[in-house]
Parts: structure tokens; C-alpha cells; sequence
């Protein structure tokens, strides 16, 4: 599929803490634990536990999420689909929108049950 400017800004503006309890709940049914999530997000966002429930108590959206991201430099080795949208052909001009889905490729590993090197791609 294709990705569009309209569906780049919906994506963008959603309130990051409004998705974040989807993440958690998907990765809890499957026996994750929350320090892996938060394992997970800091090596692809750099946020830690405290950061993120700031920005989650901020109401910000995936776009401020991402702008205020320091995004891992082995974020290129994030490939497969999600949702229909293979990742590496994601146009550049779309990076909020693609670096939401490597974000949730990286929980869908994790909820799957892939080894946490694999995961953070060392």
C-alpha cells in the first residue's frame, strides 16, 4: 500500500499516551513485561521510563513524539510490513508515519516472542 500526505497526518497528530495502554495491553497478553517495553522504546526513542510518562502526561502527538525522539542509528534495519505497508518502501517524506510503524514492528517482535537482541538489532 501506499502511504498519503492525509493518512502521514492523521498518524502524526494522534495523542501518543492515548495508543501507548494498546501497546501495553497487546505486549501484557502475550507475557511481556513492561521493562522489556520500555527496553524496546528507549533503544528506538532514547526516552526513558520517566521521559515517557512525562510525555505521555503532556498529551503530546507522534509527531512532537518524534521530532523530541533520539531515533537509534540502526532504526534502517527496521524492515518487514505492518498494517499492509512494507517499511522500507515508506517514502521519506512520510518519516512520521514511518517511524510509527517500525515502532510498532518492534512491538510486534516483542509481543511474538523474538529474543531481545534480535529485537534491538545488535
Amino acid at each position: 500500500m501506499k502511504v498519503t500526505s492525509k493518512k502521514n497526518e492523521k498518524v502524526a497528530n494522534m495523542i501518543f499516551g492515548a495508543i501507548y495502554p494498546l501497546y501495553w495491553d497487546r505486549l501484557e497478553k502475550n507475557g511481556r513485561t513492561k521493562e522489556e517495553f520500555h527496553k524496546v522504546l528507549e533503544w528506538f526513542t532514547g526516552f526513558n521510563e520517566q521521559k515517557l510518562q512525562e510525555l505521555i502526561d503532556q498529551k503530546i502527538t507522534f509527531r512532537t513524539f518524534f521530532e523530541k525522539a533520539t531515533i537509534h542509528p540502526n532504526e534502517h534495519m527496521i524492515k518487514g510490513v505492518v498494517c499492509g505497508y512494507r517499511i522500507e518502501e515508506i517514502e521519506d517524506e512520510f518519516e512520521t508515519y514511518k517511524l510509527c510503524r517500525q515502532m510498532e514492528k518492534l512491538i510486534d517482535e516483542l509481543a511474538k516472542g523474538r529474543k531481545m537482541e534480535k529485537i534491538l538489532r545488535t
